[in-house]
């Protein structure tokens, strides 16, 4: 009875060469070099084949069932679990959440053609772009600088409102240096991140980020000009961090698909840790995911060292100052300054002279505190409660130290003024001279 043998292309001309050392028409050493393998792999093809015949080159594990092979109840099991926890996941991320927290060892390719299988995965098709675009090159020093962004997202689901996510990740090392949810992408909750990013790590030489009008003037006639700064820009002039806007969202790419992953991973992350508020998951991602993602995520710089420089004396001190919206202001003939529809009253005492029409500086704080300064020294007053009535100040000015001071009675403020008749026939009499 004849015995068909399936050989592969590989394995047909090896069955060749080896019929041919046996007969001797070649050496072992011609025999290796033909077959790209060693002479001791090519000695025991040799002998398999004197042994078995062309049985010999096929390997014998081929028909048999893998020792690795699960069982049919282990899929069971699998698919049970799957289905009832993990079901919108992805292979990779489902099979670190088998072995977490069911102490199911699979390897992800298998998990995803039994996914696939299950209908609880659909593989997604290879996209052809056709537009050109370079790799750039990694950062060579942590620090060297950071792409930041935000995202708008429902984080939480159906569990609370949509709301927006900051993150910062290090270009050199991909690693996460900052997440924190917040209602909006506006300055305030900005300032907010960078200056806990700041206090922890210190500042980096440059940030990466987009256009948004947070980050950059986007009005026509102002687009381009060094001059027009936003709040954003102001801080990190005075800080001296230099920004880099990106033309396009493939410029940051790296922030980018970091968001991709997050909608993926996080959600989940906070579906299983039954989190429904802001303030919950910021300290989840404090102290669960950021360290559990870069473990896993983050790759070593090319270089050894780290670019971020320490806050010095000064930035210490005036930080909450740098990190606030600054605003003009006139300073009105009764000492008043309205700003935002609210008016506010300076105090009779103050730390500098203070005169009308002096230009002040308002600051609102990242806590919600407003300050007033001239000359670098915060002016005192108080909030009025409606828009102040029209009355004649008496004081010219606002000093350190109420004045208590009064003329005499023979001061000559106090005399009359009177005009001597003499004086103003003679001025009379020149004029129509004249």
């Amino acid at each position: 009875m004849t015995q068909l043998i399936t050989m592969t292309q590989k394995e047909l001309p090896r069955y060749e060469v080896i019929k041919r050392l046996i007969q001797k028409e070649i050496n072992g050493t011609e025999a290796s070099k033909q077959l790209s393998l060693s002479t001791r792999q090519t000695r025991r093809l040799k002998a398999n084949v004197e042994k078995y015949g062309v049985k010999g080159i096929v390997h014998r594990n081929r028909g048999r069932e893998s020792n690795r092979k699960i069982s049919e109840e282990k899929v069971n099991e699998i698919k049970k679990i799957i289905g009832e926890n993990y079901r919108d996941f992805g292979p990779l991320f489902a099979s670190e959440k088998l072995g977490e927290n069911h102490q199911i060892k699979i390897g992800k390719e298998k998990l995803r053609q039994l996914m696939i299988e299950w209908k609880f995965w659909r593989p997604k098709p290879r996209k052809k772009n056709k537009e050109y675009r370079s790799w750039r090159q990694r950062k060579e020093y942590y620090g060297e600088m950071e792409q930041f962004d935000g995202s708008y997202h429902e984080w939480l689901e159906d569990r609370a409102p949509a709301c927006c996510l900051l993150a910062s990740i290090d270009d050199a090392m991909g690693k996460i240096t900052g997440l924190r949810f917040v209602h909006d992408e506006g300055v305030i909750p900005v300032f907010t991140f960078w200056k806990n990013y700041l206090q922890r790590e210190g500042k980096p030489l440059k940030i990466y980020l987009d256009r948004l009008s947070t980050y950059k003037n986007t009005h026509k006639s102002v687009f381009d000009d060094p001059n027009v700064l936003t709040q954003f820009q102001r801080a990190m002039k005075d800080l001296d961090i230099e920004l880099i806007s990106a033309y396009s969202p493939q410029a940051k790419g790296r922030v980018e698909r970091l968001f991709g992953t997050l909608q993926d991973r996080l959600v989940k992350e906070l579906r299983l840790a039954k989190i429904s508020d802001i303030e919950k998951a910021n300290r989840f991602l404090e102290k669960v995911f950021i360290p559990k993602f870069n473990a896993k995520f983050s790759v070593l710089p090319q270089k050894k060292g780290n670019l971020h420089r320490s806050l010095n004396r000064f930035e210490k001190a005036h930080l909450d100052k740098i990190l606030s919206v600054q605003n003009t202001r006139i300073v009105n003939n009764d000492f008043t300054i309205r700003f935002k529809g609210k008016w506010f009253q300076l105090s009779e005492t103050q730390p500098t002279l203070v005169l009308r029409k002096d230009k002040v500086q308002i600051e609102e704080r990242i806590d919600g505190s407003t300050f007033i300064s001239l000359r670098n020294k915060y002016l005192n007053y108080t909030v009025l409660p409606a828009r102040p009535e029209k009355i004649k100040i008496k004081v010219a000015a606002l000093t350190r130290t109420k004045s208590t001071w009064k003329p005499p009675a023979n001061h000559p403020w106090r005399k009359p003024f009177i005009v001597k008749p003499d004086r103003y026939q003679i001025s009379s009499q020149v004029q129509k001279d004249h």
